[in-house]
């Protein structure tokens, strides 16, 4: 199967699915803790193709999430889908979508999601990778891929909150730390810090007609080290996590992961998974969504 017909069937298997599965415990308790720290949560999205703008159950999941969490006044996305080096800040003025799919109904391509820029955000952004000695550029036409709008449009559908997409630096786990790391101030000025991508990811496991038992050890092993806020296994996942190499024959799915949590980690806070299972006709892709305070 080619790159496209694997996007294709994986769109409409997770979209098929989302409704099946399995909703983790979504309580308030994370909210008034980060309310009475004054620090925004960081969150990790398990994201999903655009189809799943159809899927009603997995779009209340989405919203209810969003609506358990303080309203944040913007939001810096992280996602699977945009690697820079040096690290590239994105759209700033009007922030374009990126149609970064192929295959798929045109439907899908007149999608919108008109959110404000977040200039002062950027300007931010590049205070902090500078102050940390962290290589940085702008590209002020690259907009928000799908691993970012199609969580959004369900998470704030009115589009009313700044977001401003940045790229990863690559996939090395240590830099990824570090650049997190430098984000992480941006937590007591009102951004959610946001990963976009899957904690289990591999398309050659696209036929499995359940789930593989190295997703479902992935999948647990990846809940316990986060929940521990467990630095160093988390930078170290290759060596220390069991079938790593299966659940991430390529790693930028679990990237947005390592950094988001960065700007969380060595600091109070709970660690909660809004959304868990796996998806019911892609069993082999873990559902897990996280977060941290």
């Amino acid at each position: 199967m080619d790159r496209r017909g694997a996007l294709v069937l994986i769109a409409g298997a997770i979209a098929a699915a989302c409704g099946r599965t399995k909703r983790g415990d979504m309580t308030s308790s994370s909210t008034r803790a980060a309310q009475g720290t004054g620090k925004m949560p960081v969150i990790f999205i398990a994201h999903g193709a655009p189809p799943l703008l159809d899927d009603a159950a997995w779009q209340a999941e989405l919203a209810a999430w969003s609506k358990a969490m303080p309203r944040p006044k913007s939001i810096l996305m992280l996602s699977a889908h945009w690697e820079a080096r040096p690290i590239a800040i994105g759209a700033t003025s009007a922030v374009p979508l990126v149609y970064d799919f192929y295959g798929f109904p045109e439907r899908y391509y007149a999608t919108k999601y008109p959110s404000p820029g977040a200039p002062e955000l950027a300007a931010r952004v590049r205070e902090l990778l500078r102050s940390n000695d962290v290589a940085h550029a702008d590209e002020p036409a690259r907009g928000l891929d799908h691993g970012s709008y199609v969580p959004l449009i369900s998470m704030y559908p009115q589009a009313d909150v700044p977001v401003l997409q940045v790229s990863l630096p690559g996939l090395d786990p240590k830099e990824l730390f570090r650049f997190g790391r430098a984000l992480a101030p941006l937590r007591d000025e009102g951004v959610l810090v946001a990963g976009s991508g899957f904690l289990t990811h591999n398309m050659r496991a696209l036929g499995e007609r359940t789930t593989p038992s190295w997703a479902t050890e992935f999948d647990a092993w990846a809940a316990e080290i986060i929940a521990k806020k467990d630095v160093d296994a988390l930078v170290d996942f290759h060596a220390r996590a069991p079938a790593a190499r299966l659940a991430h024959p390529r790693e930028e799915h679990f990237a947005p992961m390592i950094a988001a949590a960065a700007a969380a980690m060595g600091e109070p806070g709970e660690v909660t998974f809004p959304i868990t299972g796996f998806w019911g006709l892609a069993p082999a892709f873990t559902r897990r969504s996280v977060q941290i305070g």
